[in-house]
């Protein structure tokens, strides 16, 4: 009814209009109706008086009520008109007017409602804009509402009225219920913690609520737990010790914090007997390193701070004998806290693990000096690992055990704890030798020697039912009488207490159980010989050779043959060369060089030095390629010892076809220096010629310069020359080899790891080869510069009886088979022009001539 009688106002007086406007009012007669022609009117009109712009939008709406358009931009003028006028201002009153007689049409409209909202917030009427909030979300379908929620929230912060907010808050959760954490958050800044923390727990406990904020479940907890442990006070309808509990069946990987914030919500409400206790059962509940440590520093810090503060009211109120026990009964029970930090974090661990081994010794070792606790300790720890699921050796805790009682003088309880672990179902049969071991050697360290070879006679005696050592299916002590370790230390036992008789019967079952080793059987041979029975040791020998296979058997065949030489000698030398065919039979060629050795010095020792040559020989074939080339050196010494310089010729030939070219190089140069001492310098000049083929210049300047050194001294100017086009026609074969040459050229550079590309990187192609052919230049120019100039050397040459003019004329004679090298020769052979040549005058020895002397 208010609404229509502010409709229903008496009429304006009839507008006045100017001649500018004549047009539009002609258009608006001619359509009224028409929104765009009132439009058009309005911005034509924007410039004039503000009651004549009025004036004129409530002819428009008159005529068209309905129109959105002209209701929003007419409310935004009027608007804008009193933006800068007091709040109290009736103007202000005006256009609320306008506002409600504009929603009697426009009331689904939220542009409108929202506009309306934000200029009542700025008039500051909390009341009236309380219920206009209200009215547009009545007025609005609930599919709009979010648009006005955001603005009503905001409002609702913006006044210190708590119980406005919160009653508009739970009716935005009904319609928004994912924007819990917005509504929490505006709780605990409004110190309203206990339904903060309600509505958290509710969060927490919904599956199916998603965080706005992207906050895991446990993160919402963890501000749970923070919010009501740290407000004990305030947090009065939850049951805090539940909830927190729930957390740590539910996160177990943060019961650390859950269990210190459980601790500090009873320090926190004063309980503080109660707090200690939670610390205790924390501490000897949580599995993991870093939880305890969480746990243990938080209850460190609550007892200093009860020290503390028991101190600082003991200072201020006076000290009384009670308050002085009390004290110490505090600082006794911190100092108690701090020395079973270890001990407690041993219990951690062991809860993690309880067949760890290592860490039950630990255990022991934290007991150190209280017999009761170790005793105890060693007996739950035997009593609760597990053989089959331990780590480490289990059979360790059964020997400690003992160990114990024996350093403290108890050797009975000591056997006894021995007797039992003898008997517990070990995974490996390793453990329990080494328990028969132990026991044994209890008896030992107290010289009951006879007691010791029984036991272990007894460890060794065959099962009533045998086994296979490695049969995981039987049990430990059906298996032990095939443990090494066990036989190992009883055959010492038998040396050393024993007969021989029975040393020599435990040897012997040792090898029928086919469980011995190379050195067992080494070992048995050589108490055989110690005993002077020779040829049974050689028949251990030979029987531990039949056990093993090579590698294995290497050790065992290098003994028996050196101690088979030493003892007869030359006396058996058919026999020695059978047992040698044997060995050699089968040998890999990583072995073959010891035994190839000791076989051709047995030869020159007792044999024939033609038997030794063939056994060299045969070794340069058997042994490895990295060992040929010593082979093939000793092999040249001792013939050259045996029959001569001149019977090597041979070795070196086949030494340089067999060997890599760069042993081969090694070869040529030693075999032409023994036919140069030997005076055959033809011969050395052909070995010279030979290796040139693979020895490139660039990287061989040793062979060149000895190759040269050597024709200075032997040869003449034909031989010069010859040398140097054997050099031209080798180097232009290696430049051929572009692969060969850029892996040398990057190799002499020294700062290359590829390919030739990578001396100058971002080319590729032919760049490749100008590079290439560049850096050879380079090399060939340094190779000159660093060789001697040929004037300064004066290179004197063997005396010719022709004259120097006709050596001129034999010069200038043109050799058909001469390669034309063009303008671009080396030094080396401009320096041996014929008219530069200098020759020096010497005499013939008479014994050249011989016969063919002149009288």
């Amino acid at each position: 009814m208010v609404v229509m009688a502010r409709l229903s106002r008496p009429e304006r007086p009839d507008p006045v209009f100017d001649e500018e406007d004549l047009p539009y009012e002609e258009e608006i007669m001619r359509n009224q109706f028409s929104v765009k022609c009132w439009l058009r009117y309005i911005e034509f009109k924007q410039g004039a008086p503000k009651p004549r712009l009025n004036q004129l939008y409530e002819r428009a709406l008159k005529l068209l009520p309905c129109s959105y358009k002209l209701w929003y931009r007419y409310l935004k003028a009027r608007r804008a008109q009193v933006k800068h006028r007091c709040v109290t201002d009736p103007a202000y009153e005006d256009v609320n007017n306008c506002h409600e007689r504009a929603f009697v049409f426009m009331h689904k409209m939220p542009r409108l409602w929202l506009d309306y909202c934000q200029f009542l917030m700025d008039q500051g009427r909390v009341t009236h804009t309380r219920r206009t909030f209200d009215r547009a979300l009545r007025a609005l379908p609930i599919t709009q509402h979010s648009r006005i929620w955001p603005l009503y929230l905001r409002f609702l912060r913006s006044h210190p009225l708590p119980e406005t907010a919160v009653r508009g808050y739970r009716r935005f959760l009904k319609l928004s219920p994912e924007s819990a954490e917005e509504y929490i958050e505006y709780l605990k800044s409004s110190d309203r913690l206990d339904e903060a923390a309600q509505r958290l727990a509710t969060v927490v406990n919904d599956e199916r609520f998603v965080s706005k904020a992207g906050k895991s479940n446990y993160q919402l907890w963890h501000e749970l737990c923070d919010l009501i442990s740290q407000n004990p006070d305030k947090v009065q309808s939850l049951n805090v010790d539940a909830i927190i509990r729930g957390g740590l069946t539910r996160f177990t990987d943060q019961l650390g914090k859950l269990w210190c914030s459980l601790a500090d919500y009873y320090i926190r409400s004063g309980h503080f007997e109660k707090a200690r206790d939670v610390y205790e059962e924390a501490i000897r509940t949580v599995m993991t390193v870093r939880d305890f440590t969480q746990v243990f520093d938080s209850y460190a810090q609550f007892e200093e701070s009860m020290i503390a503060a028991k101190m600082e009211t003991a200072s201020e109120l006076g000290r009384e004998e009670e308050d002085d026990v009390d004290l110490e009964l505090r600082l006794a029970r911190f100092e108690q806290l701090i020395s079973r930090r270890p001990l407690l974090l041993n219990s951690v661990l062991l809860r993690q693990n309880p067949h760890h081994v290592h860490e039950w010794h630990k255990r022991v070792a934290l007991h150190q000096g209280r017999p009761r606790e170790i005793i105890n300790t060693y007996t739950e720890a035997v009593q609760t690992v597990d053989p089959f699921k331990a780590t480490g050796k289990p059979h360790t805790l059964w020997v400690a055990f003992a160990k114990f009682y024996e350093d403290n003088g108890q050797l009975d309880d000591a056997r006894i704890i021995l007797e039992k672990a003898t008997k517990v179902s070990f995974k490996q049969v390793d453990d329990l030798a080494s328990v028969w071991c132990e026991c044994g050697e209890l008896e030992l360290r107290h010289e009951n020697y006879d007691q010791a070879l029984r036991l272990l006679r007894k460890a060794t005696a065959l099962p009533a039912r045998r086994a296979e050592y490695f049969d995981g299916s039987e049990p430990v002590q059906n298996r032990v009488y095939k443990s090494l370790k066990v036989w190992s230390m009883l055959a010492d036992l038998e040396e050393s207490l024993g007969t021989f008789q029975s040393t020599k019967a435990v040897y012997d079952r040792i090898l029928d159980l086919r469980i011995s080793t190379p050195q067992i059987v080494i070992n048995y041979a050589m108490f055989l010989e110690e005993h002077k029975y020779f040829e049974e040791s050689f028949k251990a020998y030979e029987r531990g050779i039949s056990l093993f296979k090579w590698p294995n058997v290497s050790d065992i065949w290098s003994t028996y043959l050196t101690k088979f030489i030493a003892r007869y000698g030359g006396r058996k030398l058919e026999r020695a060369r059978d047992l040698f065919e044997q060995a050699l039979d089968g040998c890999p060629p990583k072995y073959a060089k010891t035994l190839y050795l000791l076989y051709a010095q047995l030869e020159e020792e007792w044999g024939l030095a033609r038997h030794a040559m063939a056994v060299y020989e045969r070794a340069t074939r058997a042994v490895e390629p990295a060992q040929q080339y010593d082979m093939f050196n000793i092999y040249i010494k001792r013939a050259a010892e045996i029959y001569g310089v001149t019977h090597t010729r041979g070795i070196y030939q086949k030494a340089i076809e067999v060997l890599s070219d760069e042993h081969a190089r090694e070869m040529c140069l030693r075999f032409a220096d023994m036919e140069c001492k030997l005076g055959e310098i033809d011969r050395a000049r052909a070995i010279y010629s030979f290796c040139s083929q693979i020895c490139d210049p660039r990287t061989t300047g040793a062979f060149w310069q000895t190759w040269k050194d050597f024709e200075v001294r032997h040869g003449n100017e034909d031989t010069i020359r010859e040398m140097l086009r054997i050099r031209r026609s080798v180097q232009a074969t290696y430049n051929t080899q572009v692969n060969f040459m850029a892996s040398q050229m990057l190799k002499v550079s020294g700062s290359a790891t590829g390919t030739v590309s990578d001396l100058a990187p971002g080319q590729s192609g032919m760049d490749d080869m100008k590079l290439l052919e560049q850096r050879a230049e380079q090399l060939a120019a340094e190779a000159e510069r660093d060789q001697p100039s040929r004037a300064q050397n004066k290179i004197l040459f063997v005396r010719s009886d022709a004259s120097r003019e006709e050596l001129a004329e034999l010069a200038q004679q043109a050799n058909p088979e001469e390669i034309e090298l063009g303008e671009d020769e080396d030094e080396d052979e401009m320096d041996l022009e014929p008219n530069e040549v200098r020759l020096e005058q010497q005499s013939v020895p008479a014994a050249v001539f011989g016969s063919l002397k002149e009288d």
